[in-house]
């Protein structure tokens, strides 16, 4: 009822004393300070072609203010989807466990680079860093040397660690880096210094 008697009871057919459709304009969309749109509010409680021009641009206001919300929330909604289908579609490397034990007690001993083609191959993933080695029954404590070479002989990695003695089982731990091999079959090998290699199989992978 007050916007009605609004728009019909304050005719201003000349408009006489009114603010330019620019002013109004500003006002209907909140872009004027109150302190400077307060002078023209009674003008707008007494003028009712300035009220009508003004509910007007109030109402298109809202509606583009609508339409840009709408349109940021649409896109928000579609990089998120567009993220999780990415995340979704990526192929996931799976998880390596970074520390592998090698289990020799039960294993028939070859020596040289020979291995025993009985045996099953031993198993490393190329992207273990750390490894733990369990010497066959009966081996001493002390320094070892440790090789992985191809079937050919090459040498792909060495070290020397030293083992020990833990409940009955002898054992070392050594730090390894055989990212730069490729996949395939390789053996292991283990020595006493100055003393000859076991060999035994190992697959890379």
């Amino acid at each position: 009822m007050l916007n009605r008697g609004l728009l019909k009871e304050y005719p201003n057919p000349d408009r006489v004393g009114c603010p330019g459709s620019d002013v109004l304009r500003r006002i209907a969309s909140r872009a004027t300070p109150l302190s400077e749109a307060d002078k023209w509010l009674d003008h707008l409680g007494s003028c009712s072609p300035c009220y009508r021009d003004f509910l007007q641009m109030q109402t298109v206001h809202r509606a583009r203010r609508r339409q840009t919300l709408l349109a940021i929330a649409a896109s928000i909604l579609i990089v998120a989807s567009l993220a999780g289908w990415a995340v979704v579609r990526s192929p996931k490397k799976p998880l390596v466990a970074q520390t592998t034990v090698l289990d020799l007690r039960n294993r028939s001993l070859s020596r040289g680079g020979e291995t025993n083609p009985v045996e099953p191959p031993l198993e490393l993933n190329r992207e273990v860093k750390h490894l733990t080695v369990y010497l066959p029954l009966g081996s001493p404590e002390g320094p070892y040397d440790i090789r992985v070479s191809t079937t050919s002989g090459g040498a792909v990695f060495t070290t020397t660690t030293v083992a020990s003695l833990r409940d009955g089982i002898t054992s070392f731990e050594t730090a390894v880096d055989l990212s730069s091999a490729s996949s395939g079959q390789y053996v292991f090998q283990v020595r006493r210094p100055d003393s000859a290699w076991t060999s035994q199989p190992l697959m890379l992978r």
